[in-house]
């Protein structure tokens, strides 16, 4: 127990004194996180509500490699990503190998973007087709098509879209597996939770405890803001024929 307290009561120190390296760590893991929660945001959003409101052949076919998507492991994910960006081999250089990524924190915003795509998409769907159908049809008989027809049902889903967004920022921010492998422990291309990870299995316990906590804390902070705007009040839109 004395040694718990002391390792929280370092972890603490390191915390409350803005010891640098804990800084820098903890501005890097909110760049990386929103950041890929942006590019997954921006590219599963629109992918999703296309998803949740057009029927077609191979749909449940696409769903279905979103929803695995959500379960590949992120170590596996940073291995392919490593191989592709890997510029050298007796085969020649990885497909992206001329990005020049290997072991960046573009490497570490694209694996953290791709693992994070998957939850948005998914997630995004499943709260669009919680939207009345009845109401997309009279919006549709109204005149409402394509794009005007999806930001209606984004709007009507936003709760749903919000708890996606959440979730995506969680997997930005917490995901380590394929940070260890396309980026580092513990240098310029890491998150917090890779370094604690480093520090833990070094027996830096009070550097470990303080990048929990910082983990913790950021996640919180941001998961309130979010669930508050989540939680505003709805009101329904309809389009008109002008």
């Amino acid at each position: 127990m004395s040694a718990f307290a002391d390792g929280l009561s370092q972890a603490w120190h390191l915390v409350t004194t803005g010891d640098e390296q804990v800084v820098d760590i903890t501005l890097r893991t909110v760049r990386i996180a929103f950041e890929a929660t942006a590019f997954a945001a921006a590219i599963g959003l629109p992918l999703g509500v296309w998803l949740g409101v057009t029927r077609f052949r191979g749909r449940r076919a696409v769903l279905s490699g979103f929803n695995a998507g959500l379960r590949v492991p992120p170590v596996a994910l940073g291995q392919v990503l490593w191989l592709l960006l890997w510029p050298d081999s007796q085969w020649g250089g990885g497909p992206l190998a001329g990005l020049g990524w290997i072991y960046t924190l573009n490497a570490v915003i694209l694996a953290q973007t791709l693992l994070a795509l998957p939850v948005v998409v998914a997630l995004t769907v499943a709260a669009v087709q919680t939207v009345p159908a009845g109401l997309l049809e009279q919006a549709a008989a109204l005149g409402a098509r394509g794009p005007r027809l999806g930001m209606l049902a984004l709007r009507e889903a936003r709760t749903g879209v919000l708890a996606a967004i959440i979730a995506a920022l969680g997997t930005a921010t917490a995901s380590v597996g394929a940070v260890l492998v396309v980026g580092t422990s513990l240098g310029t291309a890491t998150l917090a939770s890779a370094a604690l990870a480093a520090w833990n299995g070094g027996g830096e316990d009070a550097r470990a405890v303080a990048y929990g906590i910082v983990l913790l804390g950021l996640f919180l902070v941001l998961a309130s803001v979010l669930t508050i705007l989540q939680q505003q009040r709805r009101t329904r839109w309809l389009p008109v024929r002008s």
